[in-house]
């Protein structure tokens, strides 16, 4: 047997507004999928971590140290993208 493991997600809610129809998307993604459509957000929003020219851009901010902590980045630091 698996254990169910939790998600800690530490999840809080943001006040951003997007179009009808990211809305709409967003919405018949999740159906199709059967997850939540926050979770179909923050799945979708983690993507921005494979941007090379984001990655590049933090790698050359001052303390970005604290901005990889606030991303949980920290297997970016690991493979030399960042840092």
């Amino acid at each position: 047997m698996k254990f169910i493991k939790p998600k800690n997600t530490n999840a809080q809610r943001v006040k951003w507004e997007v179009s009808e129809q990211t809305r709409a998307i967003v919405k018949y993604y999740a159906e199709f999928t059967e997850y939540d459509e926050s979770e179909i957000v923050d799945m979708f929003l983690k993507n921005i971590l494979d941007d090379k020219d984001f990655i590049e851009w933090v790698s050359k901010k001052r303390n970005n140290k604290r901005i990889i902590k606030q991303m949980e980045a920290e297997e970016l630091v690991e493979e030399d993208k960042i840092g």
